[in-house]
Order: structure tokens, then C-alpha cells, then sequence
């Protein structure tokens, strides 16, 4: 991983598809967030690293037709995907950039709300987008998190080859600056950002069989597979092995699989 590709999954055309699709598994826990905000009719919005879908349509309902939302992201791919299902949803408030959410170049406190979900776990330097949403939200305004502690996950029976697996993938991670235990951290960085009022939601699922987050652990494994290897943090073999046990055990309708930690937080800007 370098500063030119920092995202901890990747960009294959898989990983695409399990975004678009947890667009939509995730779009009640989003609505309840952006409803206890109250963003309204008018509101100015900029989701950073949206992907090909993210929260766009929940944003553009809530801000309507006086309203603009903008949904920056850095992969050139995902933004055309983002700008298709824009174009194919008639979002006609809703514009996509491709960009450094770091360094997003839009204008200082020019938004209402700045929101992200999932971001923050899979990038190095988080710190660095919660600044930046901090640059370009008004006084009084919002911002929303949506965030992991992804090294909590739980299956029963337990399954060696799980525990396993999330310490090879944690282990890469933390070489390259991310931090997947980030979701409990959130008040903590929104109150050292300068936020006040700053309200938590967590929240934990169980994914039955069917349920398109059933295999996380193993797709995110598959997405940094490639570069686990590289780095010599195990072996094909091993890695074959315990994926394949893992994917076994998954298909086991009685296999009971908890997911990470979820945690919601969000705060003010101080009014001047």
C-alpha cells in the first residue's frame, strides 16, 4: 500500500460490488443517523469517500431540490459507477467528485453536513478527513460518522482458522497506518476536532445464512490477498486452508456469526 492507493480492500471488481450492495444493507442504520441530525430541505451535504452509491439517495431525499449533495471520492472507477447511479436514480442534487477527501479543494464551512460511513477504518491518517470535514461544515452545522471496531467479530462454534485470519488482516492493516478498531475512537477525535454536543449510537448484528454481511471477514481477506502475501505474512498454503475452512464454515446454516462493533457518532461545530 502507498499514498497513491491507501485503501486497506482495494478496488477489485468484486470489492465494487459488495459496496454497491452494502448501500442498501446499511441504508436503514444510515436513515436513522441522518434523522436524528435532522437534515433537512435545503441542506448543503458532502459524503467523503462515498463509493459507488454510499448515502447518496438518502442525502439528496433529505435535501431536496434546494438542497446539494456532493460525494467525493479518490477511485476513478467508483466515481464513474457513483456518477451512473446518479444519472440512472434522476438524483438532479447530487454531484460526484473525484478527489483527496484529505483535500477535497471545496469551499471552507460551505456545507451543512459532512458525513462518512466506513471510511475511516480502511484509510491510514483518519484524523486527517475528520479535519477536513471540520474545514468545510458551518458553524452549528454536522458531522456524522459511521464506523467499526472491526477486530470484534464473533462466530459460534468458534472456528480457529477465524481468529487467525483477523490477526493476519489486522496485522497488515496496522503496517500501513489503519486502524480497525477506529469506530470506538470517534467521540474521542470528534471532541478533539472541536465538536460539541456529541452523540453515540453502537449498535451489533447477527448475519444469518443468506445475509450479504455473512462473509466479510473472508471477502476482505480475498481483497488484500495479493498484498498480505507480499509482505510475507503467511503463507499461500496456510492462507488456502484457512480460507477454505472458513468459507465451510460459514455455509453452515448453524453457525452463528456476530458482526464488529458498530459505532454512530456525531457533534456541532461551535457557533462563532
Amino acid at each position: 500500500m502507498n499514498e497513491s492507493d491507501p485503501y486497506l480492500l482495494g478496488y477489485r471488481p468484486a470489492e465494487q460490488e459488495r459496496l454497491e450492495r452494502q448501500a442498501l444493507e446499511l441504508a436503514h442504520e444510515s436513515s436513522w443517523l441522518f434523522d436524528q441530525i435532522g437534515c433537512r430541505q435545503g441542506s448543503r451535504v458532502v459524503e467523503i469517500g462515498c463509493g459507488p452509491r454510499g448515502c447518496l439517495a438518502l442525502l439528496a431525499e433529505r435535501a431536496g431540490a434546494n438542497g446539494k449533495v456532493i460525494g467525493v471520492e479518490r477511485s476513478a472507477e467508483q466515481v464513474e459507477r457513483a456518477r451512473k447511479f446518479v444519472a440512472d436514480s434522476h438524483l438532479t442534487n447530487v454531484e460526484v467528485l473525484c478527489g483527496d477527501a484529505r483535500e477535497t479543494g471545496l469551499s471552507e464551512a460551505s456545507f451543512d453536513l459532512a458525513t462518512a460511513r466506513l471510511v475511516l477504518v480502511n484509510v491510514p491518517k483518519p484524523e486527517l478527513l475528520v479535519k477536513e470535514m471540520v474545514r468545510l461544515v458551518r458553524p452549528g452545522g454536522v458531522i456524522a460518522l459511521h464506523e467499526p471496531d472491526s477486530t470484534t467479530q464473533r462466530y459460534d462454534p468458534p472456528l480457529p482458522a477465524q481468529p487467525r485470519l483477523l490477526q493476519v488482516l489486522n496485522t497488515y492493516a496496522e503496517m500501513n497506518g489503519i486502524d480497525r478498531t477506529i469506530g470506538l475512537k470517534l467521540p474521542r477525535m470528534l471532541r478533539a476536532a472541536g465538536l460539541v454536543d456529541i452523540r453515540v449510537n453502537p449498535s451489533v448484528h447477527i448475519y444469518p445464512p443468506g445475509h450479504g454481511r455473512r462473509t466479510l471477514l473472508l471477502e476482505f481477506v480475498e481483497n488484500a490477498r495479493g498484498r498480505i502475501l507480499e509482505k510475507n505474512l503467511i503463507g499461500k498454503i496456510e492462507l488456502d486452508d484457512l480460507t477454505a475452512a472458513l468459507k465451510n464454515h460459514l455455509e453452515d446454516p448453524e453457525t452463528l456469526v456476530l458482526s464488529s462493533v458498530f459505532i454512530q457518532a456525531w457533534g456541532r461545530i461551535p457557533n462563532q
